[in-house]
């Protein structure tokens, strides 16, 4: 399925960061070493190695991933590329200072509880946790993202799934995207990001 998505012309999300990233990129202490989760086409990850840090980027498709080495290459920056698919990643213990995980909505609510746990043990103690996503109402509004209400975040379901963690910033709102041809249009959004305990 991603792989017929990704073949279309141009990238699909745009080659910008998510306007969240470059709000909130700031929070990351420099150089870090980054996991971006479900990377696609590579505009955050990209953004990220622009900015200093050792980029680790995450993706199951191999057409994104070419489409990414190419916009790396454009940019004039290195990122590990690693193809792989988010239900059967390792998630190494304490192996990164930082993840971000932006629109990663395609996980239904056990296999999302699954990826909450492997981004909580791969991150190291004291470690961030960037996340970016939709609201249940987005379904509503058909701008982007699956059509499942139940795939959606509310910040409840976050600070439940990261028990314990600082809570740096959380939002629920809606904003205006135009993130290539997949995210456009009036959007429900929300913001987590929180520190590991340690």
């Amino acid at each position: 399925m991603w792989n017929q998505r990704y073949a279309e012309p141009g990238f699909l999300f745009g080659t910008e960061p998510a306007d969240f990233l470059k709000r909130h990129a700031a929070v990351l202490p420099d150089g870090a070493g980054v996991l971006a989760v479900a990377d696609g086409e590579g505009r955050n990850s990209v953004y990220l190695a622009g900015l200093g840090h050792r980029v680790t980027a995450m993706e199951s498709s191999p057409v994104a991933l070419a489409k990414a080495a190419d916009l790396a290459a454009a940019r004039g920056v290195s990122v590990d590329r690693q193809q792989g698919d988010i239900f059967a990643w390792d998630w190494a213990p304490e192996a990164f200072d930082a993840v971000v995980a932006i629109f990663i909505q395609f996980a239904a609510p056990p296999q999302r509880k699954l990826i909450h746990q492997g981004i909580a043990r791969t991150l190291r103690p004291g470690g961030l946790l960037l996340m970016h996503g939709y609201a249940p109402r987005q379904v509503g509004y058909g701008t982007g993202g699956p059509p499942s209400a139940a795939n959606m975040y509310e910040l409840p379901l976050l600070a439940a799934d990261f028990p314990g963690w600082q809570v740096l910033h959380q939002a629920d709102y809606d904003a205006d995207l135009a993130e290539g041809s997949r995210h456009v249009g009036r959007s429900a959004l929300i913001d987590f990001i929180a520190r590991k305990p340690g």
